[in-house]
């Protein structure tokens, strides 16, 4: 058999990832009662807002090996497990990672796009995974049985303006701790641009002062995520003048964005922070490799 644990991997730790004190705080607390007893984690927010990346931080903190699911790609029930398949004219019964991986002590199992399924009932074995139990029987396997430690967690967009999305069964979301993500204030989004990017911080308030009035138009306001601004400020470091890095960022005609800038008036200076306090996720004593 298999030793599927040798083949997952941690995932490498990203030294300039922020959360909020309290969300760091909580995601310990998890961690602690993770040893106790099973925990289901659902994560949500905003596009391009950390969620994935706060999944793959989590796992990289604790050391513990990650593998990660595209719900969307479901059209049936027991698809997470395997799929009868056919060779030289008979069948037998594919199994898939999923049932080897939940097995694997410690690890995180990321659920992605937990509400994009191509049909709900493809979701029905979790039930019994995500329960106390931590078991289901499936007749090709007999039991199976989770291994111990191992933590699920589901991300998802929630809102009408996501196609293809549905609303996540009451019963299936009440088996699940909840972390919702929200952007981080312009200070905090302007140090991860410098940390990422490598832009100066001037260049980062240019970008900001700029993304923020945009967000912020009464008119027509734009949904940017930190995904987005990041792209600018990567296409700002490799010298695009400011219109252009969020023209190809934003994927907007000149002409909207120059009747947006003409609207709001850009200036800077006028920002409001919020109280929160954010700090970097990553353990007192992580040295940071040297970038050569």
């Amino acid at each position: 058999m298999v030793d599927f644990a040798k083949h997952l991997k941690v995932p490498s730790l990203d030294p300039y990832f922020f959360v909020m004190e309290e969300d760091r705080v909580n995601m310990e607390r998890l961690e602690k009662l993770s040893e106790k007893h099973p925990i289901n984690i659902l994560v949500t927010g905003n596009q391009g807002c950390g969620k994935s990346s706060l999944v793959r931080q989590f796992a990289g903190y604790y050391s513990r090996p990650m593998a990660t699911f595209q719900v969307g790609l479901l059209l049936e029930a027991g698809q997470l497990f395997g799929q009868q398949r056919l060779k030289d004219g008979e069948t037998f019964y594919q199994s898939f990672l999923f049932s080897n991986v939940i097995r694997v002590p410690g690890c995180v199992v990321h659920l992605e796009e937990i509400n994009r399924s191509e049909n709900p009932h493809a979701l029905n074995e979790l039930f019994s995974v995500l329960s106390e139990e931590r078991s289901i029987w499936i007749d090709e396997f007999g039991l199976v049985e989770v291994a111990p430690r191992v933590i699920f967690f589901a991300t998802m967009n929630e809102g009408a303006e996501f196609s293809g999305t549905d609303e996540l069964d009451a019963a299936l979301k009440d088996r699940f701790y909840r972390i919702r993500l929200e952007y981080p204030p312009m200070s905090v989004e302007k140090e991860i641009l410098v940390l990422k990017t490598g832009i100066s911080p001037s260049v980062a308030d240019e970008i900001l002062n700029v993304v923020n009035k945009l967000r912020r138009n009464k008119q027509a306001p734009i949904d940017i995520s930190i995904r987005h601004s990041l792209m600018i400020a990567e296409l700002s470091a490799m010298g695009a003048p400011l219109r252009e890095a969020i023209i190809y960022s934003l994927q907007i005609s000149m002409n909207v964005l120059e009747s947006l800038l003409l609207s709001i008036h850009v200036e800077t200076g006028d920002t409001k922070e919020e109280s929160n306090h954010y700090e970097r996720y990553v353990p007192p004593d992580y040295v940071p490799s040297q970038r050569g």
